[in-house]
């Protein structure tokens, strides 16, 4: 295969200088999932709430050439019926590097982490249009639960919901 690139580094913990790249990545896949208008977070609050005295999430990324081209965002949940686990909120790979192995390694990562955290299972969701992390994730002995729904409460459903109890 040939590489579009001289020098990968293993994956890393993120650090607060790694956000500003972190946010044009999950920007290019708010683009890619045709979303573009979708993200409102800020470096801002990527450094609070990600580096803060009680972090909500977990922060890995991949160097190409001394520059950040993949991510993998987790954090901490909880599941009723088995205990602890974590979510994988996004698994990010600039869309230039893709098919050379950087996504592998950020998901070895993701699985190293929950292992050396003692979780019972790491849970994350794909759309049902994106065959290739489809694919990917089932050759990594990954279930997509094709039977389940994603349900959410947006910031407006929230106030609506909390404006229909009061």
């Amino acid at each position: 295969m040939h590489t579009l690139f001289t020098h990968m580094e293993q994956p890393r913990h993120a650090t607060e200088a790694d956000m500003p790249r972190v946010l044009e990545l999950i920007q290019a896949l708010a683009d890619y999932e045709k979303e573009p208008d979708a993200v409102e977070i800020t470096i801002e609050d990527l450094i609070r709430d990600g580096f803060g005295e009680q972090p909500k999430f977990t922060c890995f990324v991949i160097e190409v050439d001394n520059n950040v081209e993949g991510l993998a965002l987790v954090y901490p949940r909880y599941s009723t019926w088995k205990g602890p686990v974590i979510h994988l909120e996004d698994l990010i790979v600039n869309e230039t590097f893709r098919g050379h192995g950087l996504g592998t390694l950020l998901l070895n990562e993701v699985v190293k982490y929950g292992h050396s955290i003692g979780v019972k299972r790491i849970c994350w969701e794909v759309l049902d249009w994106n065959e290739s992390a489809i694919t990917f994730y089932e050759k990594k002995g990954a279930n997509v639960m094709r039977d389940w729904d994603v349900v959410q409460l947006d910031e407006a459903g929230i106030k609506n919901y909390i404006s229909s109890i009061n």
